[in-house]
């Protein structure tokens, strides 16, 4: 297999604008083999996503895998968010958890028996929140905020057939 630089990748496959932007971003050379590369390439055409973000993702994703083993990750009508292997969302976790009245080792066993999930798996998520409660709060707050809208739309739809 023949590794090609990103740098290469950049200048083969991007406007000139965002190969300077890239270099710009970059502070070291990566090689990436060529099968992995044409994969990579493959799935930019399918998707529609440009190649230098696809790759971004995927390190980005795989350095969290590596630190959070219990995680993955899924696409969705709200964008890509964490999961715990075969459990639910981790934001799903987390609002159960902020509604719950119990606190400590009782909320974390009490959410593994209400979510129908093990304990091990609560605290996956936990775990990820604790690195990542920007990103997770994020899907809460979208998740409230279309709860709202169907409410009112739900309320508008009554109102209408009385």
């Amino acid at each position: 297999m023949v590794d090609q630089p990103l740098g290469m990748l950049v200048d083969d496959l991007l406007p000139a604008s965002a190969s300077s932007t890239l270099h710009y971003m970059s502070s070291e050379a990566v090689r990436i083999e060529s099968e992995t590369l044409n994969a990579l390439r493959e799935r930019s055409a399918e998707s529609g996503e440009p190649i230098v973000r696809l790759a971004q993702r995927y390190i980005n994703e795989g350095m969290r895998l590596d630190r959070h083993p219990g995680i993955f990750f899924r696409d969705g009508r709200a964008g890509r968010r964490a999961v715990v292997i075969g459990g639910p969302d981790v934001w799903e976790v987390i609002a159960a958890a902020r509604s719950a009245p119990e606190r400590g080792e009782r909320l974390v066993r009490a959410l593994a028996e209400r979510v129908g999930t093990p304990v091990e798996k609560i605290r996956s998520a936990v775990r990820y929140y604790g690195e990542f409660p920007d990103e997770v709060d994020r899907f809460i707050s979208a998740n409230e905020q279309e709860a709202e809208r169907l409410a009112r739309a739900l309320e508008n739809e009554r109102r209408l057939l009385g």
